[in-house]
């Protein structure tokens, strides 16, 4: 395999910064789901954990380097569960963490950031509107800016999911990642392809946010103007071109899903699963929704990324709780 910007002794080494609360998370087959899907499904579920989403093995390794180098200070943009989980790391180790986000983003997330100390500014725009105004207070302050996907730590740092993948028994044969930015994505999908490269590595992003996608099928660097969907952890419309560079050596495949199905996906995972999930942690299941031969008699691995979701929009999305009577 040619050279990612990652290195996988690195990713072994991360072990040892990441706090052991982010590591080793569930890894278990669930039957339950495989009548629907027709394959066999494993979930690595990266949600069980005081952040909720896997953002926090990235989130580690930076805020342990700041603190080691004496820095106090850094920004982030985010939809919110980078901004959670930086602002997590961040309090144990004394820094000051600003978070950039839109005005638009899930309030649970926002809350949260509060919640867990860190300072938010929000900007009447979207996610790249917010990472513009997050680099501009890094320059004018002077402080560290921390940019998921290209920032070598955030992939890093989600690649350590791939290393327990690679350790898992029994094994697997393809595994679905959410696909934004790109850093849960080059992580894993480098750890697998240096480790396991039978394992087929494909990235599932929604048709309304296909920028990434596009630009991998392309092989450069494709914008889009806007977005349209309920995915707003994968909501990019910018790649970035070291991280797509990255993608193309790691990924065999980068499909766009419906938001019906990404709707589907999210129910299945509450009915057959017990799991309350955003949006991004469905785009797996909602790939095999839509190609269900594709996948059959396959052992696929998904990772389920995030649960942090508007409790009001996802009873929307995937229907009221049952009422019960007396």
């Amino acid at each position: 395999m040619q050279q990612t910007r990652l290195d996988t002794a690195r990713i072994r080494a991360a072990r040892r910064v990441i706090d052991p609360t982010f590591l080793d998370t569930p890894l278990y087959r669930c039957e339950a789901l495989e009548p629907g899907l027709g394959c066999t499904v494993s979930i690595k579920l990266e949600t069980a954990n005081p952040v909720r989403s896997f953002k926090a093995r990235g989130t580690e390794i930076v805020a342990s380097r700041l603190a080691d180098r004496g820095s106090r200070a850094v920004v982030c943009a985010s939809a919110g569960n980078l901004g959670q989980a930086l602002a997590w790391s961040g309090r144990g180790r004394g820094l000051d963490v600003t978070v950039v986000a839109s005005r638009f983003a899930t309030v649970a997330k926002l809350d949260r950031i509060r919640a867990l100390g860190a300072g938010l500014e929000l900007v009447d725009g979207d996610h790249e509107m917010a990472r513009e105004r997050a680099a501009a207070i890094a320059r004018y302050d002077g402080v560290r800016l921390l940019e998921d996907s290209l920032d070598i730590e955030t992939c890093e740092g989600a690649a350590t999911i791939g290393l327990e993948l690679v350790d898992a028994v029994p094994s697997f044969d393809t595994v679905l990642i959410a696909l934004g930015g790109g850093a849960l994505a080059t992580g894993v999908g480098h750890v697998l392809k240096t480790l396991a490269p039978d394992v087929e590595v494909i990235c599932v992003q929604p048709l309304g946010a296909p920028a990434m996608t596009h630009s991998w099928h392309r092989r450069r660097v494709v914008t889009t103007g806007s977005t349209d969907t309920i995915a707003d952890g994968v909501a990019g419309r910018f790649p970035i071109p070291a991280v797509l560079d990255d993608l193309l050596l790691v990924a065999d495949d980068a499909v766009l899903v419906q938001e019906a199905s990404i709707i589907a996906g999210m129910r299945m995972l509450l009915h057959h699963a017990g799991l309350v999930v955003e949006p991004s942690s469905a785009l797996g299941v909602a790939a095999i929704l839509e190609d269900r031969e594709r996948f059959a008699g396959r052992h696929v691995v998904t990772i389920v990324c995030g649960s942090n979701v508007d409790v009001d929009a996802y009873h929307h999305w995937v229907g009221a709780p049952p009422t019960h009577r007396s």
